[in-house]
């Protein structure tokens, strides 16, 4: 344990910051589940509103810093792919 003060802060801040940081991961992961759920079942309808808010959440992760700006680009290819083949 710290015994500095502003050690002590951190600690506390770094607490707040993970809890928030996986908040924010398992809504996004719960999304993700359903979007592909709704491609895998062939629900256009349901799979297009459900990618707009998928790639809305990863945008966030991003500039966030959750997750790094390359990974999230290539997510979102990946989900605007498996939309793209759902129609073909």
């Amino acid at each position: 344990m710290a015994n500095i003060k502003s050690a002590k802060k951190r600690i506390k801040v770094i607490e707040k910051k993970t809890m928030q940081n996986k908040m924010f991961k398992s809504s996004h992961k719960t999304l993700v589940k359903k979007y592909t759920a709704a491609v895998a079942a062939g629900d256009k309808a349901g799979a297009t509103t459900l990618y707009t808010q998928v790639v809305k959440k990863t945008d966030k992760a991003a500039a966030r810093g959750i997750m790094h700006k390359n990974t999230a680009a290539r997510r979102i290819s990946r989900y605007s792919l498996m939309l793209n083949n759902m129609s073909a």
